[in-house]
């Protein structure tokens, strides 16, 4: 995504460029949070601190929840990691509540300087596809008579920099404001890919989900594997499972996979989502148990022909029909998921995802 609205009034062209020879995640969040004060709160003229406020909400969740790598050298992830740390927030903190409670502690001084991540010249370097010098005091001087029609101008006030937006631009920000996000978004997934390159859906980690897809077709083939099966026991705990008394767990955490795919649930006591929360299984110990559960329940389905078989499909990314997984011996089997298990585990072990040792 290259391309922009064009205006018959501004230069477009250099906003095209904002993203070029960029070599940490600054300018796309400063970027959306210049687009969210302005059209979510109608800010014309926002503060630094304005900004590193709504640059942290926006990346909160991709490094806290997703733990995704923003590079070396950038500083933005750090400062998230060491606030949750701290301070005892939430993961998945709502955006909103993180934006108040950082403004609440506006005047902690570790809060500040926590926040303090933003290097100096990323304000300056930001508006150099309109004014295209090395110098940042040339750049604000530049700025003030909003040369080249360029984004907006920089004043300092009481050792405080803010940025005033360019009046030409106000319309056309409003007017295109979810095409601007989403440019913004497409080149951070794809500087994002680059640093994660193991990672899967990138671009679907960027921004807190409101509610998950509910597993209702899942837990439908499983509420079948239970009434039409040997009683089956959790792997975790050895309880035995009832319909209607168990949760469906993500084997390898839903913050790592980001998708419901059947391989990767398991029916579990309901005591485990909370302590297992999104740490990651011991393979060592919970994929036998985990590969035979599975094949049983495809089994189950085949033989007892389950209605919705077409869900037994998200086996065939496996690298198997449902077919051959039932019928695989032991030693096939195991291997079978352990290629697909054992190299997810450790990507997510190296992104900081702890192992859980019930």
């Amino acid at each position: 995504m290259n391309t922009l609205p064009q205006s018959r009034t501004l230069p477009i062209e250099p906003l095209t460029r904002i993203f070029k020879n960029t070599s940490a995640t600054y300018k796309f969040y400063w970027f959306m949070g210049i687009l969210d004060l302005y059209v979510k709160k109608d800010m014309k003229r926002m503060s630094i601190w304005d900004l590193m406020v709504e640059m942290t909400a926006n990346a909160w969740y991709p490094v806290s929840y997703f733990r995704l790598s923003f590079g070396k050298s950038d500083s933005l992830r750090d400062a998230i990691i060491s606030l949750q740390e701290v301070n005892n927030l939430p993961m998945n903190i709502n955006p909103n509540e993180l934006r108040r409670w950082l403004h609440n502690h506006k005047n902690d001084t570790m809060v500040r300087r926590t926040l303090d991540f933003l290097p100096k010249n990323v304000p300056y370097w930001f508006l150099r596809p309109w004014i295209d010098v090395a110098d940042t005091k040339e750049i604000m001087h530049r700025s003030q008579s909003l040369e080249n029609s360029c984004l907006y101008k920089l004043t300092k006030e009481d050792d405080t920099i803010w940025v005033e937006l360019n009046s030409r631009w106000l319309t056309y920000l409003k007017e295109n404001y979810v095409i601007l996000k989403d440019f913004a978004y497409w080149n951070l997934s794809s500087f994002l890919q680059v640093r994660n390159p193991n990672v899967p859906n990138i671009a679907t980690k960027l921004v807190k989900v409101e509610s998950r897809q509910a597993l209702t077709k899942q837990r439908n083939l499983w509420d079948f594997v239970l009434e039409h099966s040997q009683p089956m026991n959790c792997i975790y705990t050895g309880n035995t499972l009832e319909v209607g008394n168990y949760d469906l767990d993500h084997f390898i955490p839903w913050s790592f996979v980001s998708h419901n795919l059947l391989w990767n649930l398991i029916p579990a006591d309901s005591s485990i989502n909370s302590s297992k929360s999104d740490r990651l299984p011991d393979l060592d110990r919970y994929l036998l148990p985990y590969a035979q559960t599975h094949q049983m329940a495809v089994r189950t389905c085949i033989e007892g022909n389950y209605r919705n078989k077409e869900l037994l499909d998200d086996y065939i990314s496996l690298g198997c029909t449902p077919q051959e997984l039932s019928q695989m011996s032991k030693t096939n089997l195991v291997n079978c998921f352990k290629r697909t298990f054992v190299p997810m585990s450790q990507i997510a072990q190296n992104m900081g995802f702890e192992v859980w040792r019930n």
